[in-house]
């Protein structure tokens, strides 16, 4: 089941990349994540109230969340302040780069996982997995070569830098949600994280306001901000369901989610009109097959 799950959880993150890309043409990017937060933390108001009042009203439902420990807390503040650092990034790299080159970066976060599983929880994987494993890292190093046909030069490029910071954040993201689904509530970590992030994002904003400059790009409402929350909710929601099952493996999981380059792809095609696509198809093709063998690999 959790690996049906992880599929799951990669096909809504495609299309939260779509969304999210949509959501900062010519927008300001720190008010799109405070939106963002504010609607991701309003999913799961009303069970973080019942649970702060001890009113019950969610108990025996899957939508309860409990009140839990201080240290429980601290450790999804942790979270939050991990995530959003991530998602600062990411959102000022894909506002200005094509969604076909951030995909494929963000689908190196599969290695970096990998390896601190083998480290931190002594994953180990079979054949069939190293073989999806290796064909998916060729193809993301092949198709960040195309990047150059567009002028966009690796080593210089702040955004480049940003969409990297994002990947090694989410990686660190990832590994810390395995040990977090060891020990709590997944439905308790998405609800209080989402709070967190929000409040963060209340002092940061502040902070912009008292001590920053006026200028900067304007904000204008569009409809995928709301879908940006409501897509990452549903992703996140069925990612943490999939870490709680004893047998999942967060290396695999983390691979599986990175699948939603495909997505993210394929929209960038119609939708964005982005160029190079005949060379980026042939990787992604690369791609798919190595997903294939890592649902095989782990039946």
């Amino acid at each position: 089941m959790w690996l049906i799950l992880a599929f799951l959880s990669a096909l809504l993150l495609g299309f939260y990349d779509v969304a999210k890309k949509q959501a900062l043409r010519g927008n300001s990017v720190p008010a799109v994540l405070l939106l963002n937060t504010l609607f991701s933390s309003l999913i799961f108001l009303p069970s973080i109230v019942s649970a702060l009042c001890g009113g019950g009203w969610f108990d025996g439902t899957p939508y309860q969340i409990p009140l839990g420990t201080a240290h429980d807390h601290l450790l999804v503040a942790a979270k939050a302040a991990i995530v959003l650092s991530s998602w600062a990034f990411g959102y000022y790299g894909i506002k200005n780069l094509p969604i076909t080159i951030v995909g494929p970066i963000n689908a190196t976060r599969p290695v970096m996982v990998l390896l601190g599983a083998f480290i931190i929880f002594g994953e180990r994987l079979n054949l069939l997995q190293w073989t999806g494993v290796a064909l998916a890292v060729v193809s993301l190093f092949m198709l960040s070569r195309a990047g150059r046909r567009e002028g966009i030069d690796f080593t210089h490029n702040v955004w480049i830098v940003c969409v990297a910071a994002a990947a090694l954040l989410g990686a660190a993201s990832g590994l810390y949600d395995r040990y977090l689904m060891q020990h709590l509530q997944p439905l308790f970590v998405q609800g209080w994280y989402n709070l967190y992030q929000l409040i963060i994002m209340i002092v940061a904003m502040s902070a912009i306001r008292a001590f920053g400059r006026s200028r900067g790009t304007a904000f204008h409402w569009s409809w995928a901000i709301p879908m940006i929350s409501v897509l990452l909710t549903a992703a996140d929601m069925v990612y943490f369901i999939a870490l709680s099952d004893a047998d999942a493996l967060i290396s695999v999981v983390s691979m599986i989610r990175r699948g939603s380059v495909v997505v993210s792809f394929t929209c960038g095609a119609l939708l964005f009109r982005e160029r190079n696509l005949r060379a980026k198809a042939v990787d992604m093709v690369l791609i798919i097959i190595g997903m294939v063998f890592l649902y095989f690999g782990s039946r």
